[in-house]
């Protein structure tokens, strides 16, 4: 008798990355190999890709699948569980899924400590804190990938707050399985979460349900219980896979402008390296606010702070130019128009 669906379809979504990762090694040089991922090819067989656990039920899913699979293609499996810290008992938590990771016969196991900041608000500031951490950790232990067990209903929620915002196709395109560096990926997108949850209860693991994920202080728990539900009672059961495939049909989208945005770019600047303001305004304006987005990312605003509304402020120094001043950016970064030239820089 073979294993329940659930656990069925959880280690065939991980046996899946697993070959795309040997298959990815397998295409590199041995020497572009070390260089891409230090470390990594010390035990050259036999890669190590680690599973980020936080003792919910995606994650211990996910790593009693990755458990299950990796011996079977002779990779190291091992884990990684993040203590932010944030509440009473935290380090104890932490310690007590690391006890559980170990127990599956994951290794190298790691519980680290994080002290969250306060930049972005909670929810935004944990996440850049427990994405530092894992870093850190993939890059000590010379990890071929890391994976996450984001769902399909996290996709979905991912979606929704990216309509919230208005930031544009690029994030209405959510998560993807596989980040641009190739360090991370989510074998669960095209879960659901109680999947997820099934294959923990038939399988008897140990899950812990953190209670952030259902304090209504938290955008994202008030659209997992309030919104989405609202929505299926609405518009009817099926939300949640049109909004998963609203995201990659919009990655798709966004990928082919953010290429042709690249491949411009040094087109519409003069000898300097300035942007040109008329060969700017020529271009189509999904391709525009791609490029000059790159551009104020380039000159040291950062990324997750540079919303719509900023790119829109410095197009208009390119399509209702008024003789406008210096606009301010994150990062210190500001842009104006100078001599028909767009100025951007850190001040």
């Amino acid at each position: 008798m073979g294993p329940h669906p659930a656990v069925a379809a959880i280690r065939l979504a991980v046996r899946r990355v697993l070959h795309d990762v040997l298959n990815e090694l397998s295409e590199l040089p041995r020497a572009a190999a070390d260089r891409s991922r230090p470390g990594q090819l010390a035990t050259a067989e036999r890669p190590l890709v680690l599973v980020a656990c936080s003792g919910g039920a995606d994650s211990m899913a996910l790593a009693s699948a990755l458990a299950f699979e990796a011996p079977k293609l002779s990779v190291r499996a091992g884990g990684i569980t993040v203590d932010h810290g944030l509440q009473p008992g935290s380090g104890l938590r932490a310690a007590e899924v690391a006890a559980r990771l170990t127990a599956m016969n994951l290794d190298p196991v790691e519980a680290v400590a994080v002290t969250v900041g306060r930049h972005g608000g909670p929810e935004a500031a944990a996440r850049d804190a427990r994405y530092a951490a894992l870093d850190e950790a993939a890059e000590r232990l010379g990890a071929a990938a890391v994976l996450l067990g984001h769902t399909r209903d996290d996709q979905a929620e991912t979606v929704l707050l990216g309509l919230a915002r208005g930031s544009g196709i690029r994030s209405l395109s959510g998560m993807a399985a596989v980040s641009p560096s190739g360090r991370y990926r989510r074998p669960f997108l095209q879960l659901d979460r109680q999947t997820a949850r099934k294959a923990c209860l038939v399988q008897h693991l140990p899950v812990w349900d953190d209670p952030m994920n259902a304090d209504p202080a938290y955008t994202r728990s008030r659209l997992r219980h309030e919104g989405l539900p609202a929505l299926e009672k609405a518009l009817g059961k099926g939300v949640v896979e049109a909004l998963a495939r609203t995201a990659q049909l919009s990655r798709d989208d966004a990928d082919a402008l953010d290429a042709w945005a690249a491949d411009v770019d040094a087109s519409v600047r003069d000898e300097a390296g300035l942007l040109d303001c008329v060969k700017l305004y020529a271009l189509p304006p999904a391709v525009r606010r791609r490029v000059l987005r790159r551009a104020l990312v380039a000159a040291g605003s950062p990324a997750g702070s540079l919303f719509a509304r900023h790119v829109e402020e410095v197009e208009r120094l390119i399509t209702g130019w008024r003789g406008q001043g210096t606009i301010n950016l994150p990062g210190r970064v500001e842009a104006r128009r100078q001599g028909g030239r767009l100025v951007i820089r850190q001040g």
